[in-house]
């Protein structure tokens, strides 16, 4: 990895960090729905602009089937658990949760496409259960009766990151990136919508909010999927994976800095747990001397 791709790799995770901390701003204001689906409606607009001005055609006719269990499985359905647990959950505690995916993908995996679950890998899912567990049970979140459904719908929305990339390995093997990443947000996009609709916001909302949804869009999912995948294609995706380990950071850092946000001692060693069973499941093994 040369010092470009290493800048790349951690302006991805300061974005992606940042996504938590628009989730809690912009979710109060239109709403879990909109808030969502604001983000892929504009991102896939955009990212469909984007390759028709480049020259790169998606061929819809053949592959919408797939892009839709995509985008609603790696977008529709987590932004919109993330955006309603941005109500009652800290920016910092989202980005910490967030690093589950892997684990989920571990499980997933060895369920669909038969990968062994070692005694690393349980390992590693049983400190993400007593990490979750501390951060729930002992850290200092507001008091709230819709607490612990906010930290489920987190952890199901990792889970919808996991069961997504099993999907894409099993039968999106054969989709451009860049096809998948435009293809996947305007159609979960476009699906949500109607929903979104329904649920229009309380209030008119702000020039402000409006500029945020519309930076949220174009940063966290239009940029960012472009950065990511120039990552996988020069990198390999097991050295971008490392962009999971970097989220929290930032994720807590914009939350302290710009929301006000405070991590108490058990939701810190609560993220540190949840890290360290992400870091077994995902790191790559050291391989075996040959004889």
């Amino acid at each position: 990895m040369n010092l470009v791709q290493a800048l790349l790799l951690l302006l991805l995770s300061a974005i992606w960090g940042g996504s938590f901390m628009f989730m809690r701003y912009l979710s109060p204001i239109f709403g879990p729905l909109l808030t969502a689906d604001g983000r892929m409606l504009l991102a896939g607009i955009f990212l469909v602009l984007y390759l028709v001005a480049t020259g790169y055609r998606i061929d819809w006719k053949k592959d919408w089937r797939r892009l839709v269990v995509i985008g609603l499985a790696n977008s529709g359905l987590p932004f919109i658990l993330f955006s309603f647990a941005a109500l009652y959950v800290p920016a910092s505690i989202e980005s910490v949760l967030n690093a589950l995916s892997p684990m989920f993908g571990a499980v997933f995996s060895a369920i669909w496409l038969g990968e062994r679950l070692d005694a690393r890998t349980l390992a590693g899912l049983l400190l993400g259960a007593v990490g979750v567990a501390a951060i729930v049970g002992l850290g200092s979140l507001p008091p709230s009766p819709l607490l612990v459904p906010a930290i489920l719908a987190c952890v199901l929305a990792t889970a919808c990151y996991g069961l997504a990339g099993v999907y894409i390995k099993k039968r999106g093997s054969g989709l451009a990136p860049k096809a998948m990443a435009a293809g996947s947000q305007l159609s979960a996009g476009l699906i949500v919508l109607p929903l979104a609709a329904a649920f229009p916001p309380a209030a008119q909302p702000s020039s402000t909010a409006l500029l945020a949804l519309l930076a949220f869009a174009l940063l966290c999912s239009a940029l960012a999927y472009l950065i990511y995948y120039k990552l996988i294609s020069e990198i390999g995706p097991t050295k971008a994976l490392t962009v999971t380990f970097l989220i929290p950071v930032f994720g807590s850092l914009w939350g302290c800095l710009i929301l006000g946000e405070s991590i108490g001692p058990a939701t810190l060693g609560g993220a540190l747990l949840v890290l360290a069973g992400t870091a077994l499941v995902s790191l790559p093994r050291a391989a075996r001397p040959t004889r």
